[in-house]
C-alpha cells in the first residue's frame, strides 16, 4: 500500500512539492516519501485512537476530503509537523503543501478505492495494512455500509451519540457486538 500510496503523492505533487521553491528540487522525492508516510501513519493513528467512523466516513464519500474534514484536518496536521522537522520550512509553507496537497491525495486514494476497474487499492487492504493484519476478519465493507447508511442509529431517535454507541458496542445483553470485532484491532 505504501508504494502506491507514495505513487498517487507523486503524481498530485506537482504545485504543493516539485514546482514549489521552498522544497529544493534535489529533495523532492524525500519530501515525497515523507508527505505519503505521514498520511499512512495519520490513518493508522487516526483508526488507533477511535477514528474509525471518521475515516469510515470519508472513505464512503459521506464525508468530502475538504479542509473542514477531521480526517484531513488530522493527517494535514502530520504532514505539516513532518515537513517541518524534516526540511525547516515554516509553518505557512508546510501549511500550504499540505492544504494543497491532502484533499487531492485523498479525493484520488477514495475514488481508486472506490472504484471496481481500479484494483491499486482496496479497502480492506488498506484496513489490513494499517492495522498491522489484525482488521483479517473484519468486514470492513460491512462496517463502511453501517457508516453510509446510517445503520449506527440503533435506537432510531436520528442521531448517533452514545446511546448508539452502547448498543453497537455490546451487542445488546447477549454480548456479541461489533465491540467484540473490533476490540483491541487498531490499538498499537
Amino acid at each position: 500500500m505504501l508504494d502506491n500510496l507514495i505513487n498517487l503523492v507523486r503524481e498530485q505533487a506537482g504545485d504543493a512539492i516539485i514546482n514549489n521553491p521552498t522544497v529544493p528540487n534535489e529533495r523532492n522525492e524525500e519530501a515525497i516519501a515523507a508527505t505519503s508516510e505521514s498520511i499512512a501513519g495519520g490513518l493508522q493513528g487516526m483508526l488507533a485512537s477511535g477514528g474509525l467512523k471518521d475515516v469510515l466516513k470519508l472513505f464512503g464519500g459521506q464525508e468530502a476530503p475538504s479542509g473542514n474534514n477531521p480526517v484531513v484536518q488530522n493527517l494535514s496536521g502530520n504532514v505539516i509537523q513532518q515537513l517541518m522537522s524534516r526540511f525547516g520550512l515554516d509553518q505557512q509553507a508546510a501549511g500550504g503543501i499540505a492544504g494543497n496537497l491532502i484533499p487531492q491525495v485523498l479525493q484520488k486514494l477514495v475514488s481508486k478505492t472506490n472504484d471496481p476497474a481500479d484494483s491499486s487499492f482496496d479497502l480492506q487492504g488498506i484496513f489490513n495494512q494499517l492495522s498491522g493484519g489484525k482488521s483479517q476478519g473484519v468486514n470492513i465493507q460491512g462496517l463502511l455500509g453501517k457508516v453510509t447508511q446510517g445503520g449506527l442509529d440503533k435506537d432510531g431517535d436520528g442521531d448517533v451519540d452514545l446511546q448508539d454507541a452502547m448498543a453497537m458496542f455490546s451487542g445488546g445483553q447477549g454480548g456479541g457486538g461489533l465491540m467484540d470485532s473490533v476490540k483491541g484491532l487498531f490499538g498499537r
